[in-house]
C-alpha cells in the first residue's frame, strides 16, 4: 500500500545516534528480540557519562561551585546509577527502594538527595542514617525530621527547604513565604539536630529565565538565613533542562503541518500537548545559558550572583543525563490494512513508551529494521498499535511514512527512549512481561558487548 504524496505525511527524524548503529547493523537487535521473545530496551551508558561530564564542565567553566544529582525516577536502571557514582555525581531518590538501590550500586549516602512529598518514616530514617540531604516539602515533614534527628542523637539532619514558586501557587509542592519563615525558626530551635543547608525548588516546563529568577530570589533567602545563624549555602534548582530529539527545521515543519488526518482515528493533538522535541539550547548548553542569564531586576549573571554569595548550585537532571542513552525495540506481529494506511501491531504495549501517560505522543520517528531488504521502496504510512485489547493502547497514533512495506517479523526501534519513556508507566498488563533492559558496554567493535542490567528490585 504505497502512498506517493510525501508532503502529506509529516516526519520527525531523530537526532542520529552513532552508538545505535552497530547494535542494528551487527544483527544484535534481531538476535535479542528472538532471545527475549518480546520487546526490550537497550542502554548506552557511555552517553550518560558524556552528558554528566558536559554538565560538570559547564559548572567549572562558569566558576560556579556545583553538584549534579541524577534523578533516578527518569530511568531505574542500575547502569546509570553506577555511572553516576563513578562520575562523582549523586542520585536524587524519592523512596526507600530507590535509596537502597543507589547505595547498593555505589553511591555514597552523603551524595543522595531525598525529594518528594510527605516522605515515609522509613525513608526519612534511612536518609538520616546515611547523611543524605532531605528536601523538606512541608512544615509537618520538617517536624518529623527534627523529631527523628533528636531521637537518633547521632548525626544532624541535613535539610533543604523546598520553596513554592510564586508562578505556581496552585502546586501541591513546597512552602510559601510564611511557611518558610516558620521553618527557619524551627530549624534554629532544633539546634545541632538540624543542618539547614539551603533551599530547593522545582519548576514545571523548560524555560530558563524563570529558573534564573527564582534562584536569585533564593540566594536572597540564603543570605537572610545566614544572618539568623543558619548554614544556608546550597540551592537546588531541580531538573527541567531540555534536550533535543530532532532538529529545529523538522520540528518547526512538523508543528506547522500536523493535523488529525495524520493520525489513526483522526486523533487530535495540539502543539502544547507535546514535549518540546527541539530546544535551541539543550542539556549542558542549557545549563551554561542558565548560568549566563541575568535574573530580573539584577545587574549581573546568575553565575556571578552565586559566586558572590558563596552558594553551591545543585541540580537534579534526569532526561538531560539520559539523552541518547538508550532505545526500545518491538517486533511487528501483524499488519492490517486501513483506508490509505496500515496498522501495525507489535509484541508489547504503550505502557513501555510512556508519553501516552500524559495524553500525548512520543513523536521521534521509529526506525524500521526489516528481516529482509524489500525491492519495493517508497512511502508506506502506518500507525503502531499494541498487543492489548484496548482501543487506546497505541504506541504511535501518527501515520509514520516507512521507506518500505512493514511486515510481520520486522523490528521497530524507537530512538532515545531512556529518559522517562522506559519506566514511568510500565505495567505487566495481560501478564505480559516487562521489557528487559540490556546494557551495551562496547559499541566500538563489530559485535557490541551486552549484558542484562543489574537492577535489584
Amino acid at each position: 500500500m504505497e502512498v506517493t504524496r510525501p508532503s502529506t505525511w509529516p516526519t520527525l527524524p531523530a537526532v542520529p545516534s552513532p552508538a545505535t548503529v552497530p547494535v542494528v547493523d551487527s544483527g544484535l537487535a534481531a538476535e535479542l528480540a528472538y532471545a527475549f521473545g518480546g520487546p526490550f530496551h537497550f542502554l548506552l551508558p557511555d552517553a550518560f557519562t558524556a552528558n554528566l561530564v558536559a554538565m560538570q564542565d559547564a559548572l567549572t567553566r562558569s566558576g560556579v561551585d556545583g553538584f549534579v544529582y541524577y534523578a533516578k525516577k527518569a530511568n531505574k536502571a542500575a547502569a546509570f546509577v553506577e555511572r553516576a557514582a563513578a562520575g562523582g555525581a549523586g542520585v536524587d531518590v524519592a523512596s526507600a527502594a530507590e535509596l537502597r538501590e543507589a547505595l547498593g550500586h555505589g553511591v555514597r549516602g552523603e551524595h543522595l538527595m531525598v525529594t518528594g512529598p510527605a516522605k515515609d518514616p522509613v525513608l526519612l530514617r534511612l536518609a538520616l542514617a546515611h547523611r543524605a540531604t532531605i528536601a523538606v516539602d512541608a512544615l509537618d515533614e520538617l517536624d518529623q525530621v527534627i523529631s527523628l534527628a533528636l531521637a537518633g542523637r547521632a548525626r544532624p539532619a541535613r535539610v533543604l527547604l523546598r520553596a513554592l514558586p510564586a508562578t505556581q501557587q496552585h502546586s501541591r509542592f513546597g512552602m510559601n513565604e510564611s511557611e518558610l519563615a516558620t521553618a527557619l525558626k524551627r530549624c534554629l530551635a532544633a539546634g545541632d539536630a538540624v543542618r539547614m543547608e539551603g533551599f530547593s525548588f522545582h519548576l514545571s516546563g523548560y524555560a530558563l529565565q524563570p529558573r534564573a529568577n527564582l534562584t536569585a530570589r533564593l540566594i536572597g533567602l540564603c543570605i537572610d538565613a545566614r544572618r539568623q545563624g543558619l548554614e544556608a549555602g546550597r540551592i537546588s534548582i531541580g531538573g527541567g533542562l531540555p534536550i533535543s530529539y530532532t532538529d529545529a527545521e523538522s520540528w518547526r515543519t512538523f508543528l506547522a503541518t500536523q493535523n488529525p488526518a495524520h493520525y489513526h482515528g483522526g486523533k487530535s493533538f495540539q502543539a502544547g500537548d507535546f514535549y518540546p522535541y527541539h530546544s535551541p539550547v539543550a542539556g549542558a548548553d542549557a545549563l551554561s545559558a542558565l548560568l549566563a542569564a541575568q535574573p530580573v531586576n539584577t545587574g549581573s549573571s546568575l553565575a556571578d550572583q552565586l559566586k558572590d554569595a558563596g552558594i553551591e548550585l545543585l541540580l537534579e537532571p534526569g532526561r538531560a543525563l539520559l539523552d541518547q542513552a538508550g532505545a526500545t525495540v518491538f517486533t511487528i506481529q501483524g499488519v492490517k490494512d486501513r483506508d490509505g494506511y496500515q496498522i501495525l501491531t507489535v509484541d508489547g504495549t504503550s505502557l513501555s513508551l510512556s508519553e501516552q501517560w500524559f495524553n500525548s505522543e512520543y513523536l521521534p520517528d521509529p526506525q524500521l529494521i526489516p528481516r529482509d531488504p524489500a525491492a519495493t521502496t517508497g512511502l508506506f504510512p502506518a500507525s503502531v498499535g499494541a498487543a492489548s485489547c484496548l482501543e487506546s493502547d497505541m504506541l504511535t497514533w501518527r501515520k509514520i511514512a516507512f521507506p518500505q512495506p512493514p511486515r510481520a517479523g520486522d523490528l521497530l526501534l524507537y530512538p532515545n527512549t531512556a529518559g522517562y519513556q522506559m519506566d514511568s508507566n510500565e505495567s505487566p498488563f495481560h501478564d505480559l512481561p516487562l521489557p528487559p533492559k540490556v546494557v551495551i558496554d562496547r559499541t566500538d567493535q563489530i559485535r557490541p558487548r551486552w549484558r542484562l542490567d543489574r537492577h535489584f528490585t
